[in-house]
């Protein structure tokens, strides 16, 4: 897997995670880093990945890798 910057404007950190809103639910889904870019999703830094805000009203799920020392 090639490295992917963060989403975020003007960020020049490497993406960790994928971000990805399920409008339909009022969901935000914030998991590792997708295999591969998706066009409706976005890739995050570790810290734009902590700082994760959703919507007003909406929920987060937050996929972790189990044994990540990270978490």
């Amino acid at each position: 897997m090639s490295a992917r910057p963060c989403s975020k404007v003007a960020c020049s950190e490497q993406a960790v995670a994928t971000l990805t809103y399920v409008y339909a639910d009022s969901m935000a889904v914030l998991g590792p880093l997708s295999v591969r870019h998706e066009p409706h999703s976005y890739d995050l830094c570790a810290k734009h990945a902590e700082r994760l805000a959703p919507p007003k009203g909406w929920s987060v799920i937050r996929h972790v890798i189990a044994g990540d020392p990270g978490n």
